[in-house]
């Protein structure tokens, strides 16, 4: 069956509207647009990593699934596969640096080029600065500051090398409007986007595009590990009231991003549920 795909929103017509598959994507017009590039994607195991390997997949890329869960990595490239795209799984904890050089090393070896980086490992141990705890801090800055900078310095001699390449950074909206009960969550998210704009200005001359993704409430495990009783208890009664978004709509902007020609870089995508005021 051949759906009709909105190309400005990526977005099925049909009822799964925004439900991303390999099987649906293989007979659309996007397939290919990836065909011969390499996109390393870190948390990839679940959530919006999942969901962007599938949908990279699904357009022609080779993906190479980066997280800390070996079981879930080798599940989903073996779905991939299965469903005729390419898919290299590799263990890695992006708060370590060296396993993160090891990664973009063996990726290369393996596949013999890296052309694209979806920095999306992170975590939201969300609190009051008053209640929160120095290990929750320091988790945070690690997965969603330096786990980012680790990849990006690991990738960018290949791509300057190659001239070309695009690194997507996943943000938030929190990365944009700081609120009470938010503020380290909102520091890690706002030097993302700040480290974002500065490489962006360092890299274009080498002809690499870098994209920054802001999501609002996504239906994702992220929230899991919010250890604040209070703060789980918010974020909680939130995804009541707020239809969230699902992985897929943020994996739908990510492919938008990455398919356009060359000479057009869209430096940033703000994403939230329509339910959602901040």
């Amino acid at each position: 069956m051949i759906l009709t795909l909105c190309v400005v929103c990526l977005h099925w017509q049909n009822p799964y509207c925004g439900k991303l598959s390999i099987t649906k994507e293989l007979d659309n017009p996007m397939t290919g647009k990836l065909e011969g590039k390499v996109a390393i994607i870190t948390g990839a195991s679940a959530g919006i990593g999942e969901a962007t390997a599938i949908a990279l997949a699904s357009v022609g890329a080779t993906v190479v699934l980066a997280a800390r869960r070996g079981d879930r990595l080798k599940a989903l490239a073996e779905r991939i596969e299965a469903s005729g795209g390419k898919a290299l799984p590799i263990i890695t904890d992006v708060a370590d640096e060296t396993q993160v050089n090891n990664l973009v090393a063996k990726a290369n070896a393996e596949l013999g080029r890296v052309d694209i980086l979806v920095n999306n490992a992170g975590i939201a141990l969300l609190g009051t600065i008053e209640a929160g705890n120095s290990s929750d801090w320091r988790r945070s800055f690690d997965l969603n500051v330096l786990g980012l900078l680790y990849a990006t310095h690991a990738v960018l001699p290949l791509l300057k090398a190659q001239k070309s390449g695009h690194i997507v950074n996943i943000s938030s909206v929190a990365g944009r409007t700081a609120r009470a009960g938010l503020g380290v969550y909102n520091a890690t998210k706002w030097g993302v986007n700040a480290l974002s704009e500065a490489l962006r200005q360092e890299v274009h001359k080498d002809n690499i595009r870098v994209t920054i993704i802001e999501p609002g409430l996504v239906d994702t495990e992220i929230d899991d590990q919010i250890t604040d009783p209070v703060a789980k208890q918010r974020i909680e009664e939130r995804r009541k009231s707020i239809q969230p978004l699902q992985s897929e709509d943020i994996a739908a902007a990510i492919v938008y991003a990455l398919t356009q020609p060359p000479h057009v870089n869209v430096n940033e995508i703000l994403i939230r549920p329509t339910g959602q005021e901040h």
